[in-house]
């Protein structure tokens, strides 16, 4: 973090974010009203509400967002290039939009994520940092060092992802950011696994439904195959 200091030994930088988080709490206040449902009574999958919104409509600056992310490096690692043991994901070059709607989903606890909690809750982290971290690593070049699936699913899990997975995530696996479909190309195979098995078995609590209608169905053997296809692909 930055250690500018001022203000009786206070962080200036960090009493600045106060002063801005204390300006959007009436917005903020909205995220502890009840989710609102569609038409059958589930969850809004991604309601633009609350600190979610007010990070989305933030100007985040990425010299600032270096700073802030400095804490999280000891997992994430350096660079936000994660972990190819797919402990942790890679974080650089992933869309902001998905980023900022991932860590309000876990600090509002639409998805359950207990060794971040004490880094992104709101005594920790204001709503502009949110946004500020989130540019940073949108900026940040994507490595081809990532951790890669055995190679011997690859026919298989592109025939599933061009039937299934293309018409949101893309040809190439880019995602879109202006549709909250993150970037799966290049992502560490064991990560890519671990969240395609929480989707499927009901436990990634903020998935968007037409993706839990589409990967219901599949085996293990489907999703190795998918995830091996996945994290072989370049960079996009």
């Amino acid at each position: 973090m930055m250690h500018t200091e001022g203000m009786g030994g206070m962080n200036v930088t960090r009493f600045a974010n106060v002063l801005v988080a204390l300006s959007m709490w009436p917005m903020a206040v909205m995220a502890q009203a009840p989710a609102a449902a569609d038409d059958s009574g589930a969850p809004v999958w991604n309601e633009m509400r609350g600190e979610k919104l007010i990070a989305l409509k933030a100007k985040g600056d990425p010299l600032r967002g270096e700073l802030s992310f400095e804490p999280c490096q000891s997992c994430h690692r350096p660079g936000a290039i994660g972990r190819v043991s797919g402990a942790y994901p890679r974080l650089a070059g992933q869309h902001a939009t998905v980023l900022i709607k991932q860590m309000t989903d876990i600090r509002a606890g639409r998805r359950n994520n207990p060794k971040m909690d004490p880094f992104i809750s709101d005594h920790a982290i204001s709503p502009m940092e949110i946004a500020d971290i989130a540019m940073y690593l949108q900026g940040l070049p994507i490595p081809t060092s990532n951790g890669k699936g055995p190679g011997t699913g690859l026919a298989r899990g592109k025939e599933l992802y061009a039937k299934d997975c293309v018409t949101c995530h893309g040809d190439k696996g880019e995602g879109k950011a202006e549709k909250f479909y993150p970037m799966v190309a290049a992502q560490h195979y064991r990560y890519l696994l671990r969240e395609m098995q929480f989707i499927r078995d009901g436990d990634r609590r903020n998935s968007n439904p037409e993706m839990v209608k589409v990967i219901k169905p599949y085996s293990d053997a489907d999703m190795e195959a998918i995830a091996d296809y996945l994290s072989q692909l370049p960079p996009k």
